[in-house]
């Protein structure tokens, strides 16, 4: 029987690992989290349960349904709590993944080395915050920190609260808000009418296949409507302002490229701001397992979600990011071919077909809402970039320039900005941008990226120096068992960088 592993719990992952037992597959399902969904279907504990959860969800019926089934299948292990802190690779091929199940804080947690014949990626993305003066202070959420609250523990962020950034996930962000008792000012999509309209105009009769999501953008639409909640574009919060906490945003016009336009400044007092640009994958685990990413910083992957590396495949947002249709789409071919499947059989003519339509959609978001390339003029030299080591946008400049160099591992070294905390999880691909910029037009680009870490999430010291005495005290046992004295440090697994 063939074992597949599938990491991320959301709803790539579920989809995937149903797709690989209908196959015929064992499978063994690991999430980090304390209850498996993702933070699509991030919902209370059953210790607390929501009378009316579908509320905050849509697609909860699904969700419902791909748990009941997982959970009732004997032939599917699902581990919480579960951090997958490196892959070993060996000829090629995903070898040894480490997982360490137990409180992300604890000191007893259990150590497994798991050795798939497949493995499915489906760690999700994170969100993008663009920085801009006053980020950091407390008060300024993230759009998916807002809405993880709001779903997660029904807790509202503040009472007069303003949603800024791009992309359609402000409307579900403020229809949360709505729900948990804020009062929503706005919500402020950057992009301009003109953009707006050469991503979604285009050829409308497409839209078509996407139906669906005609009637989700109409219940966003009657939530602004129920709540008062004006919508206006080509808008930024471009400044924070407050003492121990935010009390007002600056919020101008801006132009095709996200530039300010001075003198389209108005100030909105506020408890709270919620912002959001979108969604960076989360790569570590796919850079450590060897495979390579697109032009675009997402994992490469074929018609049937296999990436470089052979049985390694990924689905969801960590191959483009693309809205819930599209992951659970990805997540049951590659689930399926994971499994040993094809994806040319007729099992999957559906989710093939439900791929192309969803990722012609995600095409129109990334033509509509993406990045411009103006947004670093909001940016004082006093800007924070990186909020855990409190790295500015004037030292990485001036360190760049004193150093002449604009390589990003150097400059991370000699200003320590992505070497906090959350590992650049937070300002990782802003720092690469905002390097690259600095480097001058004839120099290579750096081809390093924040997202490759040996170990992918924090472990002790402790549990480290257990693994080798473990991993030590096996080589030896073996060698004494062959008659033979034990080299010192044989078969010796390195963990550490």
């Amino acid at each position: 029987m063939t074992n597949v592993l599938v990491i991320g719990a959301g709803p790539a992952g579920l989809a995937a690992a149903r797709s690989a037992l209908l196959q015929g597959a064992s499978v063994t399902i690991l999430d980090s989290s304390d209850e498996i969904g993702g933070q699509y279907w991030r919902h209370l504990p059953p210790s607390r349960p929501a009378e009316r959860e579908s509320l905050l969800h849509h697609g909860w019926a699904r969700f419902v349904q791909l748990r009941a089934e997982l959970e009732g299948d004997g032939g599917c292990r699902v581990l919480t709590n579960a951090q997958v802190w490196a892959i070993e690779t060996a000829d090629g091929t995903p070898g040894i993944v480490h997982v360490a199940v137990g409180e992300p804080d604890g000191v007893d947690r259990e150590q497994l080395e798991l050795r798939p014949d497949g493995i499915v990626l489906a760690t999700g993305a994170y969100d993008r915050t663009l920085p801009f003066p006053g980020w950091d202070l407390p008060g300024v959420f993230t759009a998916g920190a807002a809405q993880a609250l709001a779903k997660g523990e029904r807790m509202s962020i503040g009472q007069r609260v303003v949603v800024a950034g791009a992309g359609p996930f402000l409307l579900p962000v403020a229809a949360s808000l709505a729900q948990t008792g804020s009062t929503v000012l706005g919500v402020f999509e950057a992009s301009t009418p003109a953009r707006l309209a050469a991503g979604w105009l285009p050829k409308p009769w497409e839209l078509v296949r996407a139906a669906k999501k005609g009637g989700e953008l109409a219940g966003y639409i009657s939530n602004h409507v129920r709540n008062r909640i004006p919508y206006h574009i080509g808008k930024a919060v471009i400044r924070a302002n407050g003492n121990d906490r935010v009390e007002s945003v600056v919020i101008a016009s801006v132009d095709a490229h996200w530039a300010p336009i001075a003198g389209t400044e108005k100030t909105v007092e506020v408890d709270a701001v919620c912002v959001g640009h979108g969604f960076t994958p989360r790569l570590e685990l796919a850079i450590a397992a060897g495979c390579e990413l697109d032009a675009n910083k997402f994992v490469l992957v074929d018609e049937s979600q296999l990436t470089t590396v052979l049985g390694a495949y990924a689905a969801g947002e960590v191959t483009g990011i693309g809205g819930v249709d599209l992951a659970l789409a990805e997540g049951e071919i590659a689930g399926h071919c994971a499994a040993g499947g094809s994806v040319s059989d007729p099992a999957l003519r559906s989710a093939v077909r439900r791929r192309t339509t969803y990722r012609s959609f995600a095409a129109r978001i990334e033509s509509a809402h993406a990045v411009r390339t103006g947004w670093p003029s909001w940016l004082t030299d006093e800007t924070v970039i990186c909020r855990c080591e409190e790295v500015t946008y004037g030292e990485l400049c001036s360190t760049a320039e004193a150093t002449d160099n604009s390589g990003l591992r150097s400059l991370k070294l000699s200003t320590r900005v992505g070497l906090g905390i959350c590992q650049a999880r937070v300002c990782g691909r802003t720092a690469e941008e905002l390097i690259a910029r600095l480097a001058p037009p004839e120099r290579p680009q750096d081809p390093f990226t924040t997202g490759r870490r040996p170990i992918a999430s924090p472990m002790r010291l402790s549990e480290l120096a257990t693994l080798a005495s473990t991993s030590t005290s096996a080589a030896a046992a073996g060698a004494a068992a062959a008659g033979a004295a034990p080299a010192a440090g044989a078969d010796f697994r390195h963990h550490s960088n």
